[in-house]
Parts: structure tokens; C-alpha cells; sequence
């Protein structure tokens, strides 16, 4: 069973930009709370979604270069990409039904 994919600086390009699948980023950071309860979510649904919909995380710790790129203020927020351009962004916590019904407007 997969998860969500580890992002870092060097491998966005590759595993984001360059993704043939719509993909979803959530920057979070080990010391945010909402993002330790965001973060099951996500692996949750990257396992649900695997072959469809590439989903992946980002430690703004490790990958401060990427997240500033993209304006990411504040955290947890989730970027959703389609062919290499931001479609949608979403900042805060989000609930399993809400980020579900998010990817599926992706997918369509």
C-alpha cells in the first residue's frame, strides 16, 4: 500500500512539476498541531488515491526554497497542481470527506 510521497527542494521539479497525474502538495512542519492532524489524512487518502492522483508532503523545514516559491505563509496548506501550474490552494486543517471531495474536482 502506498503513501504520500516525501518532497525536499531537489525533487519537486521531478515529482510535482513534471507529473503526469494531478498531484497534491501539503506543507506542514513537525512543530505545527494542525499539521500533525492533517497529516494521517493525507497518507489515508495518498493510499486511496495511488495511480490516480500523486499526493506528497513537504517539510517547510527541509524545503523553505519551494515553499517560499509557491508563497506558502503559513501552515498546514495544501497545494493541488495540474500540469505543473497551481490550480487550487487551501490553507488550514481539512477534514477526510472535505480533501476527497477536493482530489475528485481534480480528477475531472
Amino acid at each position: 500500500m502506498g503513501g504520500a510521497v516525501h518532497l525536499d527542494d531537489a525533487n519537486f521539479k521531478k515529482e510535482i512539476l513534471e507529473s503526469k497525474l494531478p498531484c497534491l502538495v501539503d506543507f506542514w512542519a513537525e512543530w505545527c498541531g494542525p499539521c500533525r492532524r492533517v497529516g494521517p489524512v493525507v497518507e489515508e487518502v495518498a493510499a486511496e488515491y495511488e495511480g490516480k492522483f500523486k499526493i506528497a508532503k513537504l517539510n517547510v523545514d527541509e524545503g523553505q526554497k519551494t515553499a517560499s516559491v509557491y508563497g506558502v505563509m503559513s501552515i498546514p496548506t495544501l497545494l493541488f497542481f495540474k500540469d505543473g501550474k497551481v490550480a487550487e490552494q487551501v490553507v488550514g486543517a481539512i477534514g477526510k470527506a472535505e480533501l476527497k471531495a477536493k482530489i475528485e474536482e481534480h480528477l475531472t
